[in-house]
């Protein structure tokens, strides 16, 4: 992991990463330095897994419907200095960060936190299907950066077009990077 020292010790922070298979969440979840609250999809929550999940303070969330309950939870952790971490794609895909939901930029209005933008790569199952054993995985954490997000629609779609290029920047640094060294990206 590469620079885990720009992870704000204090204060509201709102932890944006790319999202390309299951893994992310853990590892993002368990660098970071202090006690943070995901916003998971709601498919999760069921048997075990979800009481494990409700018991370390994850949130569920519906993905593709209308419920502002979990994003209300979540400025309330914000709003109590606490991190919260998203994944603005809204789903899996290649972690490029192509697209993103609105939902992260909805959260930096409502609670007025920081953003720490966080990447990761190797961690997608090859084109091949071949399983891999002990792949390298990298995760790349950016500068703290607390974006304004305007009124409306309009200021929504802007905050999201400025996180959404701050994060695909940071995953083409480590893109980048793993090449530099030699390392295959995905």
């Amino acid at each position: 992991m590469h620079g885990r020292e720009r992870v704000p010790a204090t204060g509201p922070l709102l932890v944006i990463a790319n999202h390309s298979s299951m893994i992310e969440p853990q590892l993002i979840f368990g660098m970071l330095p202090r006690r943070s609250a995901f916003l998971v999809k709601a498919e999760m929550f069921g048997g075990i897994v979800g009481k494990l999940l409700l018991a370390i303070g994850q949130i569920p969330l519906k993905r593709g419907e209308i419920d502002r309950k979990p994003l209300l939870t979540a400025v309330g952790v914000l709003k109590d200095g606490g991190v919260v971490g998203i994944f603005p794609e809204g789903t899996r895909g290649a972690g490029d960060v192509g697209a993103a939901e609105r939902g992260a930029a909805w959260l930096v209005r409502a609670s007025g936190a920081t953003v720490l933008p966080v990447a990761t790569r190797g961690t997608l199952k090859p084109a091949d299907g071949k399983r891999r054993w002990r792949p390298r995985v990298d995760i790349l954490v950016g500068e703290p950066f607390s974006p304004k997000v305007g009124p409306g629609k309009t200021g929504l779609d802007q905050g999201t077009e400025e996180l959404r290029g701050e994060l695909a920047a940071l995953v083409k640094t480590l893109d980048d990077w793993r090449t530099e060294n030699g390392f295959v990206t995905p």
